[in-house]
Formats: structure tokens, C-alpha cells, sequence
């Protein structure tokens, strides 16, 4: 029987296993212990590891969960204004599908449509890669404090709006839980 790994902080069991990204979390993984994080909230942790077996909790590189989605999308930045279409959306960027040329480093505003009746979410973001499959971008940290895109993320997601509440008014704080430590970004 495998035990579910839930957030020292919600207590919300939307967690992923990460990869290491600190001295520490590396010397931790020697033992046994690997990184977490939580999809509702963003908070990182460390906890002992479940077993090799268990795919409840996938080692990504992703720091947050995608939602597939169909929005339409304006941007802008320097001389390149563009549209698109936002393909899938997180709490940490979006991919997109557009015919305007962008490059990596680009800055954009973008305007995601999210009801035909509301106004636009406006956020910003950076152009991380280009490829085939779109373009994927990172939004700047205030957009990751935009409360209407994390309302229609979790929305999306399935998280309830308590710890919705809690993830835009907590402040960062790291709670100790037995056998886990916590680490940030």
C-alpha cells in the first residue's frame, strides 16, 4: 500500500515529485528523500520517497499542473504585436499557437480571452522556447499573483477555492511536518 504525499502547507494532495534544483535537495536524494510540489499552492518540500513502483507522483520538470485549453489570445511587445490561441495554461505559463515570428527573451502583454462577455486576463510573460508544437511562455512573477487567472486556473483544475484563498493571501512561510522538511525557489 502506498502512501498519498500531501502539501505541508494546503494539505492538498495535488502534489509532483520535481527534480532536484539545490545542493541540498541532491545530498537528499542520497537518502531517500526527493523534492515535491504542490500544484495548488507552489509550495516546495522535501518528504521520504514513496518506492520506485508508484506512479502516483511523476518526476517533471514542470513546476505547475497543464490544463489543455482553446483561448484566444492578443500580445504585444517592442514592435511585434500578434494573436493566437492559448493552447494549454498553468499557474507558471501557457503555450500558444501563433503566425507571428517571436524569439527567445521576448517580452510580451498578453490578453487571454477567457468568456466572450469579461474582459480579457493580462499578464506578462517571456518567450522560453519556439518550436512545432508553439510557442511556450513563462509569465513574469506578478502574473503568477493574478487573482482572475489563478480563479480560472483552478477553476479548471479542480482546486477548491479555499486553497485558492490561500495561495493569493499566504505569505511565504514553511512549515515543518514530520519526516519532511521544506525548501524554496
Amino acid at each position: 500500500m502506498s502512501r498519498q504525499i500531501t502539501c505541508p502547507r494546503c494539505r492538498n494532495s495535488g502534489v509532483l515529485q520535481s527534480r532536484p534544483q539545490s545542493p541540498r535537495e541532491h545530498v537528499a536524494m542520497w537518502i531517500g528523500i526527493v523534492p515535491f510540489h504542490c500544484q495548488a499552492c507552489s509550495h516546495r518540500f522535501l518528504a521520504w520517497s514513496i518506492g520506485k513502483g508508484d506512479s502516483g507522483h511523476l518526476i517533471d520538470r514542470r513546476e505547475h499542473l497543464r490544463i489543455p485549453v482553446r483561448l484566444c489570445l492578443s500580445f504585444s511587445g517592442g514592435k511585434v504585436r500578434g494573436e493566437g490561441t492559448v493552447m494549454d495554461l498553468s499557474l507558471g505559463g501557457c503555450v500558444i499557437q501563433s503566425n507571428t515570428l517571436v524569439h527567445v527573451d521576448d517580452i510580451f502583454y498578453l490578453e487571454i480571452g477567457i468568456a466572450p462577455n469579461e474582459p480579457p486576463i493580462e499578464v506578462a510573460a517571456i518567450v522560453r522556447s519556439v518550436s512545432a508544437r508553439g510557442i511556450a511562455l513563462k509569465f513574469l512573477r506578478k502574473a503568477q499573483e493574478n487573482k482572475r487567472l489563478l480563479e480560472f486556473i483552478h477553476s479548471r483544475s479542480g482546486v477548491t477555492s479555499s486553497v485558492l484563498s490561500k495561495a493569493v493571501t499566504s505569505p511565504i512561510a514553511s512549515p515543518l511536518v514530520q519526516g519532511q522538511s521544506s525548501s524554496h525557489e
